[in-house]
């Protein structure tokens, strides 16, 4: 097998879950008031609807958005996010987000894999804007 770059960051954690639902501001409220996560970041557009999120739970985070209820899109912490986008597209990745400098922080982009899972990759690190990170 040939050597294969490694393109994860040294990160408190390199894969986060990502989930969506279909009334996010109360799940987040729920997920906090029942298991304990504490929110660390949460963004809403101008309809309400929650853009992006991070909830985290001791060393564990999950990131949560509006979306159809029951979808899942984990988000991959990577070094070199163009390389990344490169390799997913000559592998046949469907592009749903091109690769773009994000207002927030880091570059990145979201591709579904052959059998349509979404998977969010960039340079972004929740776990360095976290209060103490």
């Amino acid at each position: 097998m040939a050597d294969m770059p490694n393109y994860a960051t040294n990160s408190r954690s390199n894969v986060i879950p990502g989930l969506g639902y279909k009334n996010a501001l109360a799940m987040i409220d729920w997920l906090c008031d029942t298991f304990g996560f504490e929110k660390q970041v949460v963004h809403t557009g101008p309809d309400g609807k929650v853009m992006h999120s991070q909830l985290t739970f001791g060393n564990g985070m999950v990131m949560v958005g509006s979306a159809a209820p029951g979808t899942q899109a984990p988000y991959l912490i990577v070094t070199d996010c163009d390389a990344v986008y490169e390799k997913a597209r000559a592998a046949g990745a469907k592009i749903l987000s091109e690769l773009e400098e994000k207002s927030y922080g880091g570059k990145g982009f979201a591709c579904a894999d052959p059998e349509g899972h979404i998977w969010h990759i960039g340079t972004y690190d929740p776990w360095e804007t976290a209060p103490g990170a």
